[in-house]
């Protein structure tokens, strides 16, 4: 196998270039410089007289939570896929030989961002960016949501009950070290996946229910640009559907269409989508122990075409 050089390298980035590299359009609409200084504010890092190793750039970690944000990535997956793409490497100013920040440096990163209150002054300022190079939410909505791993914890039922009551469990309170390592907000829910059919061919009679530990992330995305253009993170456990009349909704799309699965689907939600103005391109649900109608059956199969 032909051995790749720099000189491919520079071929296969030129082939992106040419076949529409959004991260590369975003390099060039917004100076994410003039972000350092509230980012440097917020972060707050000492000057490094006490020795350790040097902290990312954090220009270049606010870029990596843009590329997790507009993709809707875990941690683990924005690691994985920085290391693997590209276009990732070329928009963060990284060769195949720097170092990649793991998906611990991402999230710790991003929990200084939040604990300073910065976060989302900082992706308010890159969405009016982005609406003032126009980039401007179009052609209605849609909206999802996707879990996102957090490492699992190993607590006693005690310490449980405090942390769904809200309560800092009081052996940790005199202990800074250990409450910094324990994750409070994330929680436990059942991720359910569609059945594989087994190798004989036959399809098992249910589903697959497996546990899982951590956030999920309630996004808007814009359909004309596919940006990411509101977000809202909860624990594991939330329900999606909840989330829609939390601010979810952007009135600021120049169409009425909002489309989401049947998790959005209830009285509750659609009364409030047509009290906002909205027009609902919500999935139907099927019903109770009847087959699903054939209307109703194509107009879903439309709605996911969009989707």
């Amino acid at each position: 196998m032909k051995q790749s050089g720099f000189f491919d390298v520079e071929e296969r980035l030129a082939r992106l270039s040419g076949l529409g590299d959004q991260l590369e359009a975003f390099s060039r609409t917004v100076d994410f410089e003039a972000f350092r200084p509230d980012l440097d504010k917020a972060l707050a890092y000492s000057d490094g007289s006490k020795g350790g190793r040097p902290p990312f750039d954090p220009v270049l970690m606010f870029k990596i939570l843009v590329i997790q944000t507009l993709n809707n990535l875990s941690d683990e997956r924005t690691e994985y896929l920085i290391n693997d793409r590209l276009s990732f490497m070329r928009f963060l100013g990284l060769g195949l030989s720097d170092r990649v920040p793991d998906a611990k440096t991402v999230w710790l990163f991003r929990e200084r961002l939040t604990q300073g209150g910065a976060i989302d002054g900082l992706f308010n300022r890159f969405d009016a960016t982005l609406r003032n190079a126009g980039y401007l939410p179009m052609s209605g909505q849609i909206l999802d949501a996707t879990l996102v791993a957090a490492p699992k914890q190993r607590n006693t039922n005690a310490e449980k009950a405090d942390l769904r009551e809200g309560c800092i469990p009081e052996d940790w309170q005199d202990k800074p070290a250990k409450l910094s390592h324990k994750d409070r907000h994330a929680r436990w829910t059942l991720k359910f996946m569609k059945a594989k059919r087994q190798d004989d061919g036959t399809m098992p009679s249910s589903d697959l229910a497996i546990p899982f530990f951590g956030y999920k992330s309630h996004v808007s995305i814009d359909r004309k640009y596919r940006f990411i253009r509101k977000w809202k993170t909860t624990h594991a456990a939330a329900s999606d559907g909840a989330r829609l009349r939390e601010g979810l909704l952007d009135k600021t799309n120049t169409a009425s269409s909002v489309w989401a699965d049947t998790a959005y689907r209830s009285k509750a939600n659609e009364d409030f989508i047509e009290k906002q103005g909205f027009v609902s391109k919500v999935h139907r649900k099927k019903p109770h122990l009847k087959p699903m109608p054939r209307h109703i059956q194509k107009s879903n199969a439309g709605k996911s075409v969009i989707r």
